[in-house]
């Protein structure tokens, strides 16, 4: 139950169906391969579905997009023909074969990805931790983009992780608090509290069935393989990418849960996207498994309207 939990809460501390509409064309026969990159990383990556490319970046660190895939994601594959790829270092794809996490290359990965589908331009969607790595994208290569779809993206950290501390306040009657800046003390703090009542999963969730399918999925993931061990030494994932957002100038859809304590409920509102929609649905982090039917309806009334 806690495997899940790790990655992209107590990974922190690390240095410290609806099925397709019955009239929907039947989705095309799934496609498997590895993208092999210009430093010879192996990017596991699946293509699945009908319509436009739909890239899924997914989050962590070091998840993959297994879990995105299989509750529920496939579901928009009756539109969109996604792109599932695991991170270098993360999942079922190698480790960087230099080392190299930076953000830079992350986003060269995805450009790879995109160059060799021979697809002009793409929709590129994230979740969580993912939306640093989408938006970083975005900024160097709107060219590229249909439309850029935001999931319960966090793109500052930080801000993330005071809304962690604040939930688990609230959750566990105590009182920490932030000093000086330093965040990760205060989550590793709160994360504590949680786990002392088993109440880690209410960041993600209410629901422990939705936990429970989630850890079941993540339980078949490879064994950590390089990027979960060392982003966070990597200071540039820090940093506010939230000030990214004023110069993306493409279409942006931010869909955010009204219950989403992992990320914050209220931090799409640090995002100044010029041409952004907003929908935010009554849900948690989880919010394209267990809020499936009004997820899919705003991705695609965002994708129709391009």
């Amino acid at each position: 139950m806690m495997k899940t939990f790790y990655l992209f809460f107590i990974a922190l501390l690390v240095p410290f169906s609806l099925n397709a509409q019955q009239n929907s064309p039947k989705p095309t026969p799934a496609n498997e391969f590895f993208t092999t990159t210009a430093d010879g990383t192996k990017l596991f990556t699946k293509v699945s579905g009908n319509g436009d490319y739909c890239i899924y970046v997914h989050g962590g660190p070091g998840m993959w997009s297994r879990s995105f895939e299989d509750l529920k994601g496939k579901t928009l594959e009756s539109k969109l023909k996604m792109v599932y790829y695991d991170q270098r270092g993360s999942g079922r794809s190698g480790a960087a074969s230099n080392g190299d996490y930076s953000v830079a290359k992350m986003v060269d990965d995805i450009e790879t990805i995109r160059s060799k589908l021979g697809a002009e331009k793409v929709y590129l969607m994230a979740h969580s931790f993912g939306g640093i790595i989408a938006a970083s994208y975005a900024k160097r290569y709107p060219e590229h983009l249909k439309g850029l779809i935001l999931v319960n993206s966090t793109l500052y950290l930080n801000n993330s992780v005071e809304s962690q501390v604040a939930y688990a306040n609230s959750l566990t009657g105590s009182k920490i608090q932030i000093q000086d800046g330093q965040h990760m003390p205060a989550l590793g703090e709160a994360m504590g509290k949680l786990s002392e009542k088993n109440l880690l999963y209410k960041l993600l969730t209410d629901s422990e069935e939705s936990f429970a399918a989630l850890n079941k999925i993540d339980a078949e993931r490879p064994e950590e393989n390089g990027f979960r061990n060392n982003v966070w030494s990597i200071n540039e994932y820090y940093g506010d990418f939230t000030k990214l957002t004023p110069d993306i100038k493409i279409p942006v859809l931010v869909i955010s849960g009204k219950k989403d304590w992992a990320v914050g409920p209220e931090h799409y509102k640090l995002f100044k996207f010029p041409n952004q929609t907003v929908s935010e649905i009554d849900g948690g982090h989880l919010i394209y498994f267990e809020k499936n039917d009004e997820f899919r309806k705003q991705v695609f009334k965002f994708i129709n309207s391009k």
